[in-house]
Order: C-alpha cells, then sequence, then structure tokens
C-alpha cells in the first residue's frame, strides 16, 4: 500500500504581508490520517487549509490505483520492490512548471517528504493570484507515515513575491566567496 498525504495552505494575493503570514503559521505541518483507510493500491488523504474558510481543514480521503497520485501531480513507477516517485509540471504560474523532476526512491517501509509553494493563477474570467503551500508525504507500506522522521527530505520551497530574494539574517552564516572570472585579473587586497 502506497500511503499519500498532502497538506496546503492557500491564501490570495491581499493576504501576503507579516499579519496574514502569522495566521498561516503552523498550519502545513503533518495531520493525523483518518482512523480507517479505504482498501487500494494507493491512498491519498487531501487536506486543504484555505485562507477563504478561515484556514479550517477540509480533508477528502481518494482511493485508486498508481494513476490516482497523478491528482496531485505526482508520478509513481515501482521498480522492483521500490518506488520511483517524480513531479509532474503543474499549472503554476511560478515556479515556472518544468518536466518531470525526480523526488526520490523509497524502499519498502520508507517515507519521503516534499514540501513546495506555488503561486497560481485564477481562469481567464478572474485573473487573479493565489498562493500555495504544500506539504506531501509518501510511504510505501501500511506504516511509513507513522515514523517521526522520513528517510528522504526534499524542500523546493522558493520566493514567490517577485523582488530581490531575501538577505541572510544570521550574522554567524557567511556570505558565499565570490570567485573571479576566468581571465579577468584579481583585485588588491
Amino acid at each position: 500500500m502506497i500511503t499519500i498525504q498532502r497538506v496546503r495552505v492557500r491564501w490570495p494575493a491581499a493576504a501576503r504581508g507579516a499579519p496574514h503570514a502569522n495566521a498561516r503559521r503552523g498550519l502545513n505541518t503533518p495531520v493525523a490520517l483518518p482512523p480507517s483507510l479505504p482498501p487500494g493500491e494507493v491512498v491519498i488523504h487531501d487536506v486543504l487549509a484555505d485562507e477563504a474558510t478561515g484556514y479550517r481543514r477540509e480533508e477528502t480521503v481518494l482511493h485508486g490505483d498508481l494513476k490516482r497520485a497523478r491528482d496531485l501531480n505526482l508520478w509513481l513507477t515501482p521498480a522492483g520492490p521500490a518506488l520511483i516517485v517524480d513531479r509532474l509540471p503543474g499549472r503554476a504560474a511560478f515556479p515556472r512548471p518544468a518536466g518531470r523532476a525526480r523526488l526520490f526512491t523509497l524502499q519498502p517501509g520508507e517515507a519521503g517528504r516534499y514540501r513546495a509553494n506555488f503561486r497560481f493563477v485564477g481562469c481567464l474570467c478572474d485573473p487573479s493570484w493565489y498562493y500555495e503551500e504544500w506539504l506531501i508525504r509518501i510511504g510505501l507500506g501500511a506504516e511509513a507515515l507513522t515514523r517521526p522522521d522520513p528517510a528522504h527530505d526534499l524542500d523546493d520551497r522558493t520566493h514567490l513575491y517577485g523582488g530581490r530574494v531575501r538577505s541572510r539574517r544570521l550574522a554567524d552564516v557567511p556570505a558565499p566567496a565570490r570567485r573571479p572570472r576566468p581571465g579577468s585579473p584579481r583585485r588588491a587586497e
């Protein structure tokens, strides 16, 4: 059995900024799986906390074969006892959708965690922006998601609001050293 949990937090462009971010803080964390999951090769527990509903969590359970994971823009490929997990391009406006990307390969009993955020645009009749932050946990085996630490952890979150990337906040974290371009003279220090 492959168990997938996706926890999404959604907010509109008007809910940007520190006070709104504080309201969302801590919502994109794993939640308890329903006590009884339906049978199926793939079981998906989809959780959405939307600003439009006051961040009240709405939960849905889906099940089916490996193709069911495509609803979450995931492509699952069995490789013997292992499972290859790829991310498919979605409909996000930013970061720009690329081709298929390998997330990780799970062995039996292992779990993987994938974190990402996106900026979406509504339909042509409503071209307003909205944002989502995702936490996806995938377990290969019935008990894989009950372990506290995943075997694989991929964090693809990025700065969504445009502009410059925020500067380093910790004084003890040095900035990366700049290397001179080949053929350019070195500056005297």
